[in-house]
């Protein structure tokens, strides 16, 4: 997994490379600026709406159906609670918790703490997910700060996209594409189910767990950041390997990994509240 983390490293370690300019061709610039005219550009993706946990990333995220008076739902992975991780086959719903979360503005600026006031979902089994409800509804975060929950996609994502892992923890982004998915991700004792594989682009690292994984052209989310193959070991810990339908197991080192969210939105009812028993909810029962 990308390991949650007790303390901070060295932000030298984590400075980027900066860019060379480059100077187009005549026609290029042409081609650039028609198909400007013939559809719009993706926004930028930003750190608005992220959150920095104690050891963790995450997100606020809101369904197609949230409701501005609605409590504000905090995404991360199950290996983030506070509790530790979940065990194979356990599931963590309704659970109270006082963990505190910071919010991100666009720049990666702490702008204010959110609060939780109980664990909704958190489970490491078929994903690895957790969600929190807080204290604050989605109308007074964005009167108190000007900042906007990240929607949830409700569809399956598709290979070829491209993506930004967004780290709010250690405020930084990874942009790659979605390379496939896996039919089963096994990891020590854990299995995930269709797992979301990156590009090597995305070189995540400790402390992005949890991290919203966006779509560049929507600005929604579709998976939650989670794991990798660190040292080429197979299905160990922070090794996670294939296992195609036919048993055959891949290990790709140095390749990350994420947890789909689409199928996690039926499960969100009225007011915030997650019902399994939700027409269209495949989420783990306890």
């Amino acid at each position: 997994m990308n390991k949650p983390l007790v303390g901070a490293f060295l932000a030298a370690l984590l400075l980027g490379a900066g860019a060379a300019p480059v100077v187009a061709a005549e026609p290029a610039q042409q081609a650039q600026e028609a198909a400007s005219k013939a559809e719009p550009a993706a926004k930028a993706v930003t750190f608005a709406g992220t959150v920095a946990l104690s050891n963790c990333s995450g997100s606020v995220v809101r369904t197609p159906d949230s409701a501005p008076t609605d409590p504000a739902l905090v995404l991360s992975n199950g290996h983030c609670l506070e509790s530790g991780f979940p065990g194979p086959g356990e599931v963590v719903v309704d659970q109270p918790s006082s963990r505190t979360f910071t919010l991100l503005d666009a720049s990666g600026d702490g702008v204010g703490t959110l609060k939780a006031s109980r664990i909704a979902y958190g489970t490491m089994t078929d994903t690895d997910l957790s969600l929190y409800e807080t204290t604050s509804t989605y109308q007074q975060i964005e009167d108190g700060y000007g900042i906007q929950a990240l929607e949830l996609e409700t569809a399956h994502p598709t290979a070829g996209t491209a993506v930004t892992v967004a780290s709010g923890y250690w405020k930084r982004t990874y942009s790659c594409d979605i390379d496939g998915f896996v039919h089963q991700l096994k990891e020590g004792r854990w299995t995930w189910k269709d797992s979301v594989r990156y590009t090597p682009e995305c070189r995540t690292i400790g402390g992005t767990s949890g991290s919203p994984v966006i779509d560049d052209a929507t600005g929604k989310v579709v998976a939650v950041n989670n794991t990798g193959n660190e040292s080429g070991q197979e299905c160990t810990d922070n090794n996670p390997c294939e296992v195609d339908e036919n048993g055959k197991v891949t290990v790709r080192e140095g390749i990350n990994y994420a947890q789909q969210t689409y199928d996690m939105v039926p499960c969100i009812g009225a007011g915030s509240k997650i019902d399994l028993d939700r027409e269209g909810c495949a989420l783990p029962k306890p």
